[in-house]
């Protein structure tokens, strides 16, 4: 009789708050994609006054059978039995996921807007004050960089003009937005700490009515950063559909003041109200993998390509990272695997730094163009194919690269996976040997005892215990054993393209022009592919954070921005033949995947065009004039031009120069040195410079010598005529 009114009073006792139903969000979890997930934090489990569903009084088991069902009646004894149990083993199907779940876990991400990557305009930003302009919330973007100078007019990030709760940050997306989280991080500055350690958020659709980011029914305060550098990632409880957002500082490092960069997630939606206003997504017209890549899916991209196209592809491996990550080539050809005579040799390197990844992406864009479009006979592509031996090494520092992609495109920061695994900057890892011809210069030693060109490596870099990191030797075996014209590196972080020397020629200053023999050339190179970039060349682009190369043209001699000493790219002109550039590909060294599309179509263009260039110039063949057989190593000098090129192993050479008519001397040991004029047009085709020399008597004396043969007539009266020469001059000069 007492269990009806007792569930009766249950069934109407109010229901306990949930823990974390209404409170702070619970843990958050980073989804691939940058977003993350937050979940309530589990409700305890009740033992006693567990609240259930009212049970229908018709299937109320009544207060006898309950009590039998639970064993012993009062008053009443049971014997025991024995029950055999039989134990079977079931197989339990695994749960199929409902499709509310299924289409949550397929429901894309929301990217980033864009502050980062320069797509949200300084005309979207506003605050409630600045400290002054150079802190403006122009200025208020993820990673944006402060120049050097205390008080410097672009400086890293904004910072508010007083020190209270009611300052704010806003963005405006132009348009309704699904907002799902925001990203903080502190002022980038050398001379003061300044962090948000808490904030709240605010959503508008006019500026005048806001309406506070809630957990259910408080408002969230959501924690900030502990250091200037580190990315912080929020996600809001619940997304939330508006077209303005602003991030409101409650609380800042102890010594310093509000001070912040941004980067804010979210979808954008379409506006009926104002079609205008609806921006289209970039729409690569290439269907490529857009996306990044991990060491793994590299590699399957590279293998899936070669299997596409095995006519005119091959992948190999010059080395291993310090991990053991192989560091793989993409080989272009139409005989891949072997050097043609006459065909220049072409590199693009990328991930020198492993957190600068547009590189890498683009190149694995560019081999399954080049494969695709050589198979459907596009002209153009199978032209370069058929004249090039193009070599791709996307990863030149995979260590630094997947440290990099297990944090993010938004989270990675500014430098973390930059250097190699051992903690070396591959930038300034390769050999220095600016400063030994430069002292060979002022001491008037070039080039007469003292080489302009192949440098020798100095003894102390190649001990064991030298600090080169295996990725630095591994390029430097590639560079050597290939004959390679042209090459970039690709990084980014910036928009521009610099060239050699990289160095400053007085070692104390941080900044000079330093340029080459070959600066008319490299200046060249460089414009080429800074006008054909659609980034670069876009007026009305902004800066990406305190260096204006527009005035430039988006060019600028490597010393002339910073010094970097032991650069590859000076390495690579003073070891090799090789002219070598540096690309900054983009602002955002790691951009959302959003973003690949988009990156494409600004690089496209002027990938092709610079690889191009490697026909630029002359080519021909140094042979021996009485076997015809190539000579290698043979020395191609260019009358005014201080810097030599030399043959590859079979006697072809190339050399890039601008439009013009030179002097052009090829020598070799043992031969007599011949000089002929070159003159190189504007047409797309290097101009044919063929040279054929003769073997001095002293060295056919020396071959027939060393075959045991006899020597001709004509040979002992020429050496005759040689001693006579030589001794009259020794006279004259007494």
């Amino acid at each position: 009789m007492l269990a009806r009114p007792l569930l009766l009073l249950l069934a109407l006792a109010p229901a306990a708050r949930l823990p974390g139903a209404h409170g702070a969000p619970g843990p958050a979890t980073l989804r691939p994609g940058g977003e993350r997930e937050v979940t309530a934090a589990p409700a305890a489990p009740s033992t006693q006054g567990q609240l259930r569903e009212p049970v229908p009084e018709g299937e109320r088991p009544r207060l006898a059978e309950e009590k039998a069902a639970g064993g012993e009646a009062r008053g009443t004894t049971k014997k025991p039995v024995r029950v055999k149990v039989v134990k079977k083993k079931v197989l339990k199907k695994k749960p199929k996921a409902s499709g509310q779940g299924a289409a949550t876990e397929q429901q894309p991400q929301c990217p980033p807007l864009g502050l980062e990557s320069l797509r949200v305009s300084d005309f979207q930003l506003r605050a409630s004050s600045i400290k002054r302009y150079g802190l403006g919330a122009h200025r208020g973007r993820l990673n944006i960089q402060s120049g050097i100078h205390d008080g410097d007019f672009y400086d890293g990030g904004w910072c508010a003009g007083h020190e209270d709760r009611d300052q704010w940050l806003e963005i405006d997306a132009r348009r309704p937005t699904r907002f799902t989280g925001v990203i903080t991080q502190g002022l980038n500055s050398i001379w003061t700490y300044d962090w948000v350690t808490s904030y709240k958020v605010q959503f508008s659709n006019d500026t005048h009515s806001w309406q506070p980011g809630r957990n259910g029914t408080e408002e969230v305060v959501f924690l900030g950063n502990k250091d200037p550098e580190t990315p912080v990632l929020n996600a809001l409880p619940t997304p939330v559909v508006a077209r303005y957002i602003r991030i409101n500082p409650q609380t800042w490092f102890e010594n310093g003041t509000i001070c912040l960069r941004a980067e804010i997630l979210g979808c954008p939606l379409p506006d009926p109200n104002n079609i205008y206003s609806w921006e289209n997504k970039p729409v690569a017209t290439d269907k490529l993998d857009f996306r990044h890549h991990n060491y793994k899916e590299m590699r399957k991209l590279m293998k899936e390509v070669n299997e596409e196209c095995p006519n005119i592809t091959r992948v190999y491996s010059i080395g291993k990272s310090y991990l053991g990550l192989k560091m793989y080539v993409m080989e272009i050809s139409d005989n891949p695997g072997q050097h043609e005579l006459g065909e220049p040799e072409f590199r693009y390197v990328a991930g020198m730094h492993g957190n600068e990844v547009l590189g890498r992406e683009l190149l694995l864009n560019l081999m399954q163009y080049l494969c695709g479009e050589y198979t459907r006979g596009n002209p153009r592509v199978v032209r370069l194919v058929s004249e090039t031996r193009i070599h791709l090494l996307p990863s030149m520092n995979p260590d630094g690269y997947e440290t990099a992609y297990k944090l993010g495109s938004e989270l990675a920061g500014w430098a973390v996976g930059r250097w190699t695994y051992e903690g070396i900057d591959l930038n300034h890892n390769f050999a220095d040997l600016n400063t030994a011809l430069w002292d060979a210069e002022d001491n008037e030693l070039v080039p007469h005892k003292f080489p302009n060109h192949y440098l020798p490596i100095p003894e102390y870099y190649t001990f064991t215990n030298a600090t080169v990191a295996p990725e630095t030797r591994a390029v430097i075996d590639w560079m050597q054993k290939f004959p390679f014209v042209l090459s970039a590196n690709l990084h980014g972080g910036e928009l521009v393209v610099t060239y050699p020397y990289d160095m400053t020629r007085t070692y104390w200053k941080a900044q000079e022009l330093t340029p080459t023999p070959d600066d008319a050339v490299f200046r060249w190179l460089a414009t080429v592919y800074a006008t054909t970039n659609l980034a670069m060349v876009n007026d009305e682009r902004r800066l990406c954070h305190y260096d204006d190369f527009t005035r430039e043209g988006n060019i600028i001699n490597g010393a002339n921005w910073h010094t970097v000493p032991g650069s590859m790219n000076d390495f690579s002109y003073l070891h090799t033949n090789c002219f070598e550039l540096t690309i900054e590909l983009s602002c955002d060294k790691f951009p959302h995947e959003s973003e690949l599309p988009r990156e494409w179509e600004n690089n496209k263009e002027s990938l092709l065009v610079f690889m191009e260039q490697v026909r630029r110039g002359i080519k021909g063949v140094v042979r021996d004039k009485d076997t015809e057989q190539g000579i290698a190593d043979a020395i191609i000098a260019v009358d005014g031009i201080n810097h030599d090129v030399r043959t590859a192993f079979d006697g072809d050479y190339w050399r890039l120069l601008n439009p013009g008519e030179y002097e052009v001397t090829a020598a070799a040991e043992g031969y007599h040195p011949v000089t002929r004029t070159c003159r190189v047009s504007y047409e797309d085709n290097p101009t044919l410079c063929d040279f054929q020399l003769t073997k001095t008597p002293k060295q056919r004396l020396r071959e027939i010598l060393a075959k045991g043969g006899k020597i001709p007539k004509d040979l002992i009266l020429r050496l005759r005529q040689l001693r006579l020469r030589k001794l009259r001059a020794q006279r004259q000069a007494q």
